[in-house]
Order: structure tokens, then C-alpha cells, then sequence
């Protein structure tokens, strides 16, 4: 991603062209379409442009940079994960559905987990969706380290199990040959199985379920966090 920048869209206002032909929306909008279609490696100001039908240069009347428009995508991307109703139920259920609400959208664009770790997630959609985690934790008891620690627990097993979800579906578009890996897999480990004994007896080769993976991950986190709180 080149050197970091400690500027950011975030901090200036937006640009105002001289002669408005486009929008920041419509900018936006045809950036995340963009790199849900090639990705962050496929993604220039030149080929936005050409989606939008206008010149590179006219892109720059609306953001001084192409890290701008990366930064509005990538908020625009976090801002379609549906707010979580503070009535849901307690700190729990909010926090886990916040996460599979997280995981919905970043399955949709499989280049958010990618960029998440470079970009400063300062946009509006980024901040509320930090705000609910925070607080529901707040609630729960937690409060300074502890409470960033938590969230920081709970958005990176969502994140790191996402990134690799993605990468097992790229991988294994076809069923039958992520079976046959599978299946491979456990002869190997069974054949070793004085080598390996808990890995013999607890490996699983039948199919990936994702969600009921993710679910049951996410349920021991919160177990770690729910062992935290004030008594």
C-alpha cells in the first residue's frame, strides 16, 4: 500500500469542483462495485473513471487521492452492516449480532478484511458500528484496557476468520476437490496417529460448515470476555 499517510480523508472537508458533473456518491458507489469486481489489486483511478464514464482527472475535483477513495469505500462497505437494536438482549446477543451482521457484509466484499488493517476506520459508518460494540461492552462492566481488549478480541476473530473463510472458498470453488483434500487429509493424519493422537481422534473430514464454525468460535470468545466481568 506504499508509505503510510497521516492524512486522511477523514480530516478535510470535501473537495468542491468547479463544475460538479459527477458526485462523491456516485464516485463511491462505482468504488466498492470496483473492487468487489477486481479487488484492491485491481482497483485504479483509471478504470473508476472508465466505469464512471468520465475522465481520471475530473475524479480529482471530488478527492485529492486515490487512498480518499479507497478510505469512502472501504466505510461505505461497513456502513451496510445493519445497526444491532440495543433491545436485542443483553451485551451478549448484541455483540454476536453485530459480528454475524459483520461477516454477512464482509463475505459481500471480500476486499474489506484486506483493507481494514492499513485504513484509519474514522468515517461515520466505521465509528457507529465501533460505538455499539463499545457500549454494549461498556454496559456489560468493562471499562479502559479491559474494554478495549474485548472489542479488539471479538473484531479480530471476526476478521481473521473471515480472511481465512475467504481464502479456503477461493481456493476450493469445487466441492469435490475440497472433499478429496479432506479426505486425503485425514488417511495422512490416521496413518500417523501415534504421532498425532489428538488430532487423530478430534479431525474432522466431512464437509465446512463456515457459520456454524464462526458461531461456535465467537460463543468461546465471548465466554473468555463474559469471565472478565465484575461479579
Amino acid at each position: 500500500m506504499g508509505t503510510a499517510r497521516t492524512d486522511s480523508v477523514w480530516f478535510r472537508g470535501a473537495e468542491r469542483p468547479r463544475k460538479p458533473r459527477l458526485s462523491r456518491e456516485r464516485i463511491v458507489a462505482a468504488a466498492v462495485a470496483l473492487l468487489d469486481a477486481e479487488g484492491v489489486d485491481g482497483f485504479s483511478m483509471r478504470r473508476l473513471a472508465a466505469r464512471l464514464g468520465a475522465g481520471t482527472m475530473s475524479l480529482y475535483e471530488y478527492v485529492a487521492a486515490k487512498e480518499d477513495v479507497l478510505d469512502l469505500a472501504l466505510d461505505a462497505a461497513i456502513a451496510e452492516i445493519e445497526p444491532v437494536p440495543d433491545e436485542t438482549g443483553g451485551w451478549r446477543d448484541v455483540v454476536a449480532a453485530h459480528m454475524a451482521r459483520g461477516r454477512e457484509v464482509l463475505l459481500r466484499h471480500p476486499w474489506v478484511p484486506a483493507l481494514m488493517g492499513t485504513r484509519p476506520l474514522l468515517g461515520p459508518g466505521s465509528l457507529a458500528r465501533s460505538e455499539r460494540v463499545f457500549a454494549a461492552l461498556h454496559r456489560a462492566g468493562l471499562s479502559g484496557p479491559e474494554l478495549t481488549a474485548a472489542v479488539s478480541a471479538v473484531s479480530g476473530y471476526l476478521h481473521g476468520f473471515v480472511a481465512e473463510e475467504l481464502a479456503w472458498r477461493a481456493r476450493f470453488r469445487d466441492p469435490a476437490a475440497e472433499a478429496e483434500l479432506r479426505e486425503r487429509a485425514g488417511e495422512l493424519i490416521r496413518r500417523d496417529a501415534a504421532d498425532y493422537p489428538t488430532l487423530a481422534a478430534h479431525m474432522d473430514a466431512g464437509g465446512t460448515d463456515f457459520g456454524a464454525g464462526f458461531e461456535l468460535g465467537l460463543s468461546i470468545v465471548l465466554d473468555g470476555i463474559a469471565a472478565r466481568l465484575p461479579a
